[in-house]
Parts: structure tokens; sequence; C-alpha cells
């Protein structure tokens, strides 16, 4: 689902881009019926930007630094541009910061703000050991996750919020926070004159290019890199990243970005499920292994694998992730469909998502392991198989070549 939402966010910035080029191409006659939530240049462009990303998944995962480099400088122009336009031409920061607040309960309201947030980012917490794993040094990643990553949200949050204020003082109507939407209303604004175009499209190059990357980076290689684990006989990261696509697209994501309500309501629900999922995952690296891991038997899908449990199945996590996820379940519900009166117990909790189902999660699951231990968690080892503690030279040697043939597509343990 999260990448049918940046799908379809790229498509809404190709049809942007398109249409600064191709002025006509903004007000084309929409053939799907409203109930839909979809307009036909939203699906062109849709379709246009999924034959660029269909390429792009063929690119290994460690030749795209380049690449990335490159969306990470468009997009950082666009932030900027429309940013630097917004305020110019308000003359400040907009009208927005000096309104009073209409939440009411200002508290609840910021906490569930930061649970959007952290429902949001979720995934890629989870996700990022797929992409550290190519550092050169173990502790390469350590300052851009300490410092890079929230300055990151920060930043583009507080540029989002200036230009958000600033362009409806200086534009007036309806509050307009997406910045794809809003590049569309600049053109109209300017009646589309040749310059405005210009920049329009420069703008939205950049937005374009940061779906691309998104999509990469947090959907394609990291799904395809889980489908390649389960089911490796069949699947690479390819063909995981293709099936990924499949199923993002099918659950029509432009249902559920329709309105600013709803845009918010499905990011804090990805906190109800990732959640519980990091709050396991901490417990068991942390409290329970003890940073250990035995590289060699994560790749072995047998009994002599301490990670076999039983019949493969580690029951403790399924049960601390059900207990972390279950009681906020009904307040999404209630967030959803908008209930009050009696839900407002559950909202509360829901407010709190990605707190409470963390703790839960993570002190059911250490409980758990307390009260019925695992074997070989004390255990750890290299990736390569070894003798004496020192691998040899030849095997070395023979999984470097295996590696450079099926690139990060498949592991292979020699």
């Amino acid at each position: 689902m999260w990448f049918g939402m940046q799908a379809f966010w790229g498509g809404q910035a190709t049809r942007v881009m398109i249409g600064a080029i191709i002025p006509g191409f903004a007000h084309m006659k929409n053939f799907f019926s409203a109930s839909s939530h979809l307009q036909t240049n939203d699906f062109i462009g849709l379709v246009i930007w999924m034959c660029g990303f269909v390429p792009a998944v063929l690119i290994r995962p460690e030749k795209l630094q380049i690449p990335f480099f490159a969306c990470f400088v468009l997009f950082c122009g666009s932030c900027f541009g429309i940013l630097a336009w917004a305020v110019s031409q308000a003359g400040g920061a907009g009208d927005l910061f000096r309104e009073p607040g209409t939440a009411a309960n200002t508290g609840w309201a910021f906490m569930f703000g930061i649970t959007a947030i952290l429902g949001s980012w979720g995934s890629g917490t989870l996700g990022q050991s797929d992409w550290v794993r190519y550092s050169k040094r173990p502790y390469a990643p350590t300052l851009s996750q300490l410092v890079a990553c929230p300055a990151t949200i920060a930043i583009t949050a507080s540029i989002g919020i200036i230009v958000t204020s600033a362009s409806n003082k200086v534009m007036g109507g309806e509050i307009q926070w997406n910045p794809i939407y809003l590049l569309a209303d600049i053109q109209e604004y300017y009646h589309s004159s040749p310059r405005v175009r210009a920049g329009v499209l420069f703008a939205s190059l950049g937005m374009v290019a940061s779906q691309y990357s998104i999509s990469v980076i947090l959907n394609s290689v990291s799904c395809g890199m889980d489908m390649a684990g389960l089911w490796p006989k069949y699947l690479n990261i390819r063909r995981g990243s293709y099936i990924m696509a499949i199923i993002g697209i099918a659950v029509q994501p432009w249902q559920l970005l329709s309105t600013a309500d709803k845009f918010l309501a499905v990011l804090s629900g990805f906190g109800v499920f990732m959640a519980p999922a990091t709050g396991l995952m901490l417990a068991d690296y942390h409290l329970i292994r003890h940073h250990k891991l035995k590289l060699s038997d994560l790749y072995r899908g047998d009994s002599t694998s301490i990670y076999w449990f039983r019949s493969g199945v580690n029951w403790r996590g399924f049960a601390a992730f059900t207990m972390g996820m279950w009681p906020l379940l009904p307040g999404l519900a209630a967030n959803v469909n908008s209930w009050e009166g009696k839900w407002t117990g559950w909202l509360r909790l829901y407010n709190l998502t990605f707190i409470v189902g963390l703790a839960i999660s993570f002190i059911v699951f250490w409980v758990l392991n307390v009260l019925f231990p695992v074997h070989g968690v004390d255990e750890d080892g290299p990736f390569i198989p070894t003798m004496d503690g020192v691998s040899s030279k030849t095997d070395e040697e023979s999984y470097v070549r295996a590696r450079d043939e099926k690139g990060s597509e498949r592991i292979t343990i020699v």
C-alpha cells in the first residue's frame, strides 16, 4: 500500500510536469467517475511514471548511489525554490502562524501528529538494514541515523508548513498542503505564463525524482529482499519488487489520498503495525540476544539453524506482535470513521500508537522469552563458514565470485 501511495504521488508529479509543457493536459476531460477519486490525467501520469520505475528496479542496489544523489539534488532544488517563491511573494511566513488553534485538545492533537510521522517512517526504520549492510565500516551509518534522518524530517516538515501558510496568503482559497497540487495551482494562478511554466517544470521534476528514489529505497529493494528471503528458490529482489508494484497499484491508493484527513489517517495507521514489529525486534536484539547474531544460521532454512524455532515459526513473536497491535485497532477504526463519544478512550490510546504499541510488544516479547527461553541466544558467528575462527582465503574468494555473479539478487553460502 505504501508503494501505491508513492507511485500515485509520482504519477501526479508527472502529470504536473507534463502540464507545464502542454498546458492543455492539465485540463484534460476526466473519463473516470467522481467516486473513484481518480483523474484521467493523473492516471496517464501514473502509467508514464511506472514506465520509468520498472527499469529502475533492474539497477543493482550497490550501484544506486549516484542516481540517489542526483534525485537528492533535484528534490532540494524544488523544496528551496518553492520556499523562496512563497516567502518572497507573501512577504514572510504567512498568516497561518498567527491564527488560533481549532483542535478540541491541543495536546492530543500534537501527539496525533507525532504518531502520524512515526507511523510513516516506521517502515524505513525496520528496513534500514537492507541498505546499511553495504557500508564499508561497521559504524558508518551511525552519524546519518542520529543526525541526518531527524534533521531531514524536521527541515522538510518546516518548509512544508511555511510554504503552505505563505502560499495561502498569496493565492488565497483553500489551504493547499500537497506540494504537487500547489505547483499546479501556481501555474493556474499565473495563467500559465512561460516563466511560471518553466519554474513548475523544474520543480515538478524534483518531485518526480524524489518519488522514484523513495519508491526504490523504502519499497522496491526492501520488499524484494524480504520476498527473496522467504522464497529464494523462485523469487529474487527484482521479481519481489514487481510483485509489490502490482499489489501496490491494485489497492487503489488514490482512494486513500483524496483528502488531508484521510492522508493523516493512513500515515498514522502504519504505526499500528510498525510499532509492535519495532518493539519486538528491539527486545530480541538488545535484551535477549545481547547484540549477538549467528549470521550463517540466518540463511539456513532447516532445523540445524538456531533460528528455526518450532517448524520455522517463533510463536513468541506473533504473540507479542498481536498484543501490541490489538489495543490500537479500535482507535484506528474510530479515527478513520470519525467516531466520537464512547470511542474517546480508544482514540486517546490511538494517539499514542507508536509509544504504546512499541512498549507493549517490547515487554511481552521479553517476558515470553524469559518464561520460554530459546536456545542459541548466546551464539554468534560470521556469515562465511569458518574453521577455528579463521575463514580460508579460498572460501572468501569463492564467496566474492558468487556474489559478483549473482549481484544482490541471491545470497550464496560457499
